[in-house]
């Protein structure tokens, strides 16, 4: 995180006393993620599931970092169910009005740091992006840098509690995720074990891998 456009980040960032913001979407069907359990010796369990219509559910969350300021975690969820005109998943409006209710809630500049799927490159999102310069700044993670990105760490946590849940709808998989997505808004301890799950730690104002030398009394948030 100390080169190119992630480096010029976290500057803008200090410059501009702004909150550091790691944008991630993931998405979860009807089919249960698998998760680890206690059986007996050679009695694998297995959860049936009752496939009661179909459907997807598609999440966008926010993991936003400051040096003196709480942690917090901002999300959005949609649900897919197949219908005609129905869209499949978020676009680049979503993303839009995301951002802007992230700026609400934070109440400062963001330097937003995603990756480069083809939404976050979108015409619409770039005019926005412009128009908004004097309080938001992107910063694109590398190709394929998930290891870099705190809110993978969310979306683990989510995926874990749901495992192996059996849910008789699309319904029941969207309760259990606002659920967790909820406890973990006021568990700001996790969010910031998501941040040092990816190596990435933040001594004043510089954001670094942990290799850098800085001891854990010295690290802060950003």
């Amino acid at each position: 995180m100390e080169e190119g456009d992630l480096a010029a980040g976290k500057t803008t960032a200090a410059e501009r006393g702004a909150w550091i913001v790691f944008e991630d979407e993931a998405g979860q069907s009807m089919n249960p993620p698998r998760a680890k359990t206690w059986s007996r010796i050679g009695q694998t369990p297995v959860v049936r599931v009752r496939r009661r219509g179909s459907g997807r559910m598609s999440m966008a969350g926010m993991v936003c970092y400051k040096p003196g300021e709480r942690s917090r975690l901002i999300h959005r969820v949609r649900e897919y169910w197949g219908r005609k005109g129905e869209p499949k998943g978020f676009g680049w409006r979503d993303f839009r009005d995301l951002i802007v209710r992230a700026r609400i809630q934070l109440g400062g500049p963001i330097v937003l740091v995603w990756d480069d799927v083809r939404l976050h490159l979108t015409a619409g999102i770039r005019e926005f992006i412009d128009a908004n310069a004097e309080w938001l700044t992107v910063v694109q993670l590398p190709s394929y840098a998930p290891d870099l990105n705190p809110t993978e760490g969310i979306w683990s946590l989510v995926k874990r509690d749901i495992g192996n849940l059996a849910a008789a709808d699309l319904d029941q998989i969207t309760r259990a995720v606002k659920r967790k997505l909820k406890m973990l808004q006021y568990r700001p301890e996790v969010i910031d074990g998501c941040l040092s799950g990816t190596g990435l730690a933040c001594c004043g104002d510089h954001l670094h891998r942990d290799e850098a030398g800085c001891t854990p009394d010295q690290h802060q948030r950003e």
